[in-house]
């Protein structure tokens, strides 16, 4: 897994977090770990999905995401 922050333009309220946090919730190898007001940060497997998909996604639900940056050996345990 693959750790990701995305800085998303546009989002301004408790709707917005929802429509984002879903956009990208929905996307296979995507876990989000949180959605607030003007970012992102979460998970993904890059087998699975790619940075540019998941910017596209947010972009699907009306808003920008920009300024992307990656990290990787990101795997934590759960508990």
């Amino acid at each position: 897994m693959r750790r990701l922050t995305l800085h998303i333009e546009g989002m301004s309220c408790g709707h917005c977090l929802n429509a984002v946090n879903q956009a990208l919730a929905a996307l296979p190898g995507v876990q989000v770990d949180s959605v607030r007001i003007g970012r992102a940060e979460l998970q993904y497997d890059e087998s699975i999905t790619t940075p540019l998909r998941i910017e596209t996604a947010v972009g699907d639900a009306g808003y920008r995401g920009s300024g992307i940056s990656a990290e990787a050996g990101a795997e934590r345990s759960s508990s």
